[in-house]
């Protein structure tokens, strides 16, 4: 019951925040323009980098509160947090120093600008460190209150936050400023009070933060943990950030900045997979800890399936119909028709993206940190020529096929690698039960609707709503031909049913 309740509590918490974030863009987009939002992009792409200066903090503390709330001594993690957190407030410190000295060579040798003065995006880069520094220490109390199982506390900060932030930024460029230097600022004075009911959060499901104190000796009981989760961090954002920082800077920011749109389309896409991985890593180490062996490889499958279900009739539609979407969101045709094929092509990667979480945490949780590492750095080996040829044969489209084949090869090398090691021989069923059946359900869905119901219309709003139709449909018909996951869902909604009566 506790699980089913963290996971709706995620999933509410990126479905609001992703929505949010996702219906802002176009004020962005109406105020800023599409160069300054670029530089948005740009901010993203910055903050997803310096994560690996995290050196593996949040998975740990996330994995230790985990272990310690299920042998019962939720109040033993409290030194390690305290311990932590010291590195943690020092390492924004730094982020905001070292931003500061470089930004006047990111402006003037990186960045480039047909209509942004250089002042403006020189003080953009400057208030980015900020913004990134404030809410750098969030992660670690986040991950603090996630190991606690607790996804209800965090996920509700969260979609407070995600309102103050971007409906506040609007109203910042509405009434205030409409200068991305405004947007910056406002971001800033978010992301620390983010922090700091972030931090409150973790306190009040920990314990007493009076009482603790810095010990060198608990991060010497994690340093291994850690420094596996630091490295394997570098390489994970390398794989998921190299193609941003490329086009950066072999793009125009308004080039660039269409493929962030593209980007934040396809986010869409982790409204499910971020939440569940929150939910599913803590609990695969908790039983784990508890020697629950068969219902691990249980809530492994038909969490999977789950997933999968969701997942691929999403991706289908933004194949189908991802132009209508964004010509009804920003009410620009050229921008929608030059981004339709980026969308389509990341969405399928990341479709394919999303699936390996579940494998990445059953690693985690095993505290197999050589076996990720390993797999990363195959994958970088791969796509460093693959995000080079593309990129400079098809330019935009470039960084979405490199990525769409690098998790092809990510999934098929993953999953042998990781069934080899953990819950041996499950990977065939794994890859072609799991995950194989929702997906050839949503390409028949797909094909059949392209090729033999299509109703043209040149209505984008009736093109959005009948592709909806069709996700659901496809949907539907594979939760339909799963009894294990009909059962679980159903079960779920008449429990719901029989407690409101």
């Amino acid at each position: 019951m506790k699980v089913k309740r963290n996971l709706l509590a995620g999933i509410s918490n990126s479905v609001i925040s992703a929505l949010l974030g996702i219906a802002v863009i176009p004020f962005y987009l109406k105020y800023l323009g599409v160069e300054s939002y670029g530089l948005i992009g740009f901010f993203a792409t910055m903050q997803a980098m310096l994560q690996v200066l995290d050196i593996g903090i949040s998975p740990t503390i996330n994995r230790e509160v985990a272990r310690c709330s299920a042998i019962g001594k939720l109040s033993d993690s409290g030194r390690l947090l305290h311990t932590l957190a010291v590195v943690y407030w020092g390492v924004a410190a730094i982020i905001v120093l070292t931003i500061l000295m470089i930004s006047p060579l990111i402006s003037k040798y990186w960045l480039e600008s047909k209509h942004l003065p250089s002042e403006t995006i020189l003080h953009a880069v400057m208030l980015m460190g900020l913004v990134i520094a404030c809410r750098w220490p969030v992660g670690l109390y986040q991950g603090a209150i996630i190991g606690a199982q607790r996804s209800v506390l965090s996920s509700i900060i969260n979609m407070i936050m995600a309102i103050v932030g971007n409906l506040g930024a609007v109203g910042v460029l509405l009434y205030i400023s409409p200068t991305i230097e405004a947007f910056f600022i406002w971001q800033a004075i978010v992301g620390l009070a983010y922090a700091i009911f972030m931090r409150w959060g973790a306190w009040k499901v920990i314990g007493n933060s009076k009482a603790q104190s810095f010990d060198l000796d608990v991060l010497k009981n994690v340093w291994r943990f850690t420094a596996g989760m630091s490295a394997i961090a570098l390489s994970g954002i390398i794989l998921s950030q190299l193609d941003k920082v490329i086009l950066s800077s072999m793009l125009s920011l308004e080039l660039f900045g269409h493929y962030m749109l593209a980007t934040a389309i396809v986010s869409g896409i982790y409204l499910l997979i971020l939440p569940v991985f929150n939910i599913i890593y803590p609990r695969f180490s908790a039983l784990l800890a508890s020697g629950s062996l068969e219902e691990l490889t249980k809530i492994y499958r038909l969490g999977s399936r789950m997933l999968a279900v969701f997942i691929f009739p999403s991706v289908m539609f933004l194949v189908l119909f991802g132009q209508n979407l964004v010509a009804v969101w920003t009410g620009n045709q050229e921008v929608a028709k030059a981004v339709a094929p980026v969308i389509s092509i990341l969405a399928m990667g990341s479709a394919l993206h999303g699936m390996m979480y579940f494998p990445y945490a059953l690693q985690l949780a095993y505290g197999d940190m050589r076996l990720p590492l390993n797999i990363c750095t195959i994958l970088i080996i791969c796509m460093v020529p693959l995000i080079i040829i593309f990129t400079r044969t098809y330019g935009l489209l470039g960084g979405a096929i490199a990525w769409l084949t690098l998790q092809i090869i990510y999934m098929i090398l993953g999953v042998w690698l990781t069934h080899r090691k953990i819950l041996n021989g499950l990977g065939p069923k794994w890859l072609i039960v799991d995950v194989g059946l929702p997906l050839l359900v949503s390409i028949f869905f797909g094909l059949t609707w392209k090729y033999l119901i299509q109703i043209n219309s040149s209505s984008d709003y009736w093109n959005v709503l009948l592709g909806l139709g069709v996700a659901l449909f496809a949907t539907v018909a594979s939760i339909l031909m799963t009894p294990k996951l009909r059962s679980f869902i159903f079960d779920g909604i008449r429990s719901k049913i029989n407690y409101l009566i």
